[in-house]
């Protein structure tokens, strides 16, 4: 029987890419390749510049943009942000497309999906989060 994946609100923190824990039969794991990438770019976009004492550059800053209108500019610059925080901090992932998206049902709501592939193995990966914006 297939895995079905976990519902957002249940699916496991980010763990740092050492950062390990016992498994189901109590022996130490450590998170595979494909686990750490997606973590660490979870941890890019979650993240705004300043928040990290010794890191001032590291993250998206998307936050910044949740008083903003949902405007075809403002999508363009999340799209930048988020292209260039991944470039600075995340090169282990090749990103092969980043789609920014107003939500069909609620016009406030901008859909990020970014689309890439492990550098090392190839192995494709997606990561999808929701802002909901609030300037009109």
């Amino acid at each position: 029987m297939a895995e079905r994946p976990l519902p957002p609100e249940l699916a496991p923190p980010i763990g740092f890419p050492l950062l390990g824990g016992p498994d189901a039969d109590g022996r130490w794991a450590w998170p595979g390749l494909a686990r750490s990438v997606a973590d660490g770019l979870r941890s890019v976009l979650a993240t705004r510049p300043g928040e990290l004492m010794l890191h001032r550059d590291y993250g998206a800053g998307l936050q910044d943009f949740l008083n903003e209108p949902n405007t075809l500019a403002v999508r363009a610059r999340i799209h930048e942000r988020v292209t260039a925080a991944i470039a600075r901090h995340e090169p282990r992932a090749q990103v092969d497309r980043i789609d920014v998206d107003e939500d069909s049902d609620d016009p406030r709501v901008v859909h990020v999906a970014v689309h890439y592939r492990l550098r090392r193995t190839g192995e494709p990966g997606r990561l999808g989060l929701a802002l909901t914006l609030g300037g009109n």
